[in-house]
């Protein structure tokens, strides 16, 4: 290219295609309710699942206008480390192991670690 062609313009801010015959992808606009009075008004393509649920800027669930709130999912609750050492042994056998390694370590045999 020569140089001089290219003085005057704006490098990569600058198009210089036009939007003549460029269609857009049909849309539909999706409008959710919020419990704290927000309105979020959200373009999809009318292809896509539209959600029944949006999490709104206040960190409320806005439900999806005109619809019921879904039902909602049941989850696993929670398991602590607690809970997963007692699936592999009893409190009687945690006990015996605390008590084989209390007397290790009273009696010298084990050595404590340090924290470098």
């Amino acid at each position: 290219m020569n140089s001089r062609s290219l003085r005057g313009t704006r490098l990569g801010s600058l198009s210089m295609e036009t939007d003549e015959g460029v269609l857009a992808a049909p849309r539909q606009e999706a409008v959710y309710d919020c419990p704290n009075g927000h309105t979020i008004v959200l373009p999809f393509s009318v292809e896509a699942d539209v959600p029944a649920t949006w999490v709104c800027r206040c960190n409320a669930s806005a439900l999806l206008r005109d619809h019921e709130r879904p039902e909602a999912k049941v989850g696993k609750p929670v398991r602590t480390h607690w809970d997963m050492l007692l699936e592999r042994r009893s409190e009687e056998d945690l006990q015996v192991l605390l008590d084989q390694r209390l007397e290790l370590l009273r009696a010298g045999k084990l050595h404590q670690r340090r924290n470098l």
